[in-house]
């Protein structure tokens, strides 16, 4: 059995933000990861061209500012280096292969429970406070369809996806619309696969420009102002859509993004493609039979040879997070609304929950180590 002060469990860019600023005031943590590295989605789950989609001043981990000579939008390369000097610097050093199988408060303190995935043995770890790091992202997602295991070609989840190379001549189809699927296509027809897309639900696409402009409206005006703002300027940008099978919600698209998680898609050059044709768009997929994919307007598309599904993540946090009844609501959601989410009674915190990015998890990190600090001292 270990002890330390606080537990972290959850070594991505969210639960290193809170190890640095528990460092910083010098409070002892143990940090548990489940994988065999820090911020393991960005080092071997992410595909190769993918960026910051935020100027990186809003991209920015607690007490170590990005390097001056990065660009405005960080590529992932330079992103995991600056991980790597983070770790560095603030002396993080994770206990990786890691899966907590239960945590649960008994004698004030937090009993927390996790399988040695090298050993197969269960360790015991002790502490007065929990902090769950996990963050939105934590398992793959993939939806169930109609006769999707007879497909007769590759299947595979966007965290499997590196690049478009292999892919090229290969017709393939990519379902989900939010960022990670937009990019993908975007790659895919670069590297010249025959590509098509699902957009199943209504999106909001805006430009870098314009998703900047409106954060920084967002300081200063109404929401639903700073929404109407975007919500012009795309419709000024891309014209109507709706011709090339593509719908805007009727909320803004930071309305959606805070009350909902459903974040705009940041063009990276796919309404170009779409435009032009080298990107078809299609609608939810009703089911499928060998190589034949049947849409839910009847359409039928034969000989695909990929099916890649950037449908997202679930969050098995509740699974092993025992007798919380304040901090997630059983979809692993904060219940209390932003910015008072980021903790709940008998120690426990959340970090990286606020549907803010990188931003929200670098205040809920300074916000959760001097709590921590103030109830020590006391």
């Amino acid at each position: 059995m270990k002890k330390a002060a606080v537990t972290i469990v959850g070594g991505g860019p969210s639960g290193l933000a809170t190890a640095a600023y528990l460092h910083s005031l010098s409070i002892p943590y143990i940090l548990l990861e489940r994988e065999d590295c820090f911020a393991s989605l960005w080092q071997n789950h992410t595909y190769d061209r993918v960026h910051l989609h935020l100027p990186k001043q809003l991209c920015n981990l607690p007490l170590m500012p990005m390097p001056s000579h990065y660009p405005t939008y960080v590529p992932r390369r330079l992103f995991v280096d600056y991980l790597n000097d983070y770790v560095t610097r603030f002396h993080i050093r994770p206990v990786y292969r890691r899966s907590v199988e239960a945590a649960t408060y008994e004698h004030g303190e937090w009993k927390i429970e996790a399988k040695n995935l090298d050993s197969g043995k269960l360790e015991e770890y002790r502490s007065r406070f929990l902090v769950v790091a996990t963050g939105e992202s934590c398992d793959p997602s993939m939806p169930e369809i109609k006769g999707l295991g007879t497909f007769t070609g590759e299947v595979l989840h966007s965290t499997a996806y590196k690049n478009g190379g292999r892919f090229a001549g290969k017709k393939v189809l990519v379902v989900g619309s939010g960022n990670s699927g937009m990019e993908i296509a975007v790659d895919l027809s670069d590297h010249g696969a025959r590509t098509s897309i699902v957009i199943r639900s209504p999106i909001h696409i805006l430009s870098r420009r314009i998703a900047y402009m409106t954060l920084v409206l967002i300081k200063y005006l109404p929401r639903k102002w700073a929404d109407s703002f975007a919500i012009m300027m795309s419709k000024f940008e891309y014209g109507d859509l709706t011709k090339y099978g593509i719908q805007r919600p009727k909320m803004g698209p930071f309305a959606l993004k805070d009350d909902y998680g459903k974040y705009p898609v940041i063009d990276a050059g796919t309404v170009v493609k779409i435009k032009s044709g080298e990107i078809k768009v299609l609608p939810e997929i009703s089911s499928i039979k060998g190589n034949c994919v049947t849409f839910e307007n009847g359409t039928e598309e034969y000989s695909y040879d990929v099916l890649i599904f950037a449908t997202g993540f679930k969050r098995s946090t509740k699974q092993w997070l025992k007798e919380d009844d304040n901090l997630l609501n059983e979809d692993g959601i904060p219940k209390v609304d932003y910015p008072n989410h980021w903790k709940s009674v008998n120690g426990l915190y959340c970090v990286g929950f606020a549907r803010k990015g990188l931003y929200g998890a670098a205040m809920d990190a300074q916000n959760i180590a001097h709590h921590i600090k103030s109830q020590i001292t006391h």
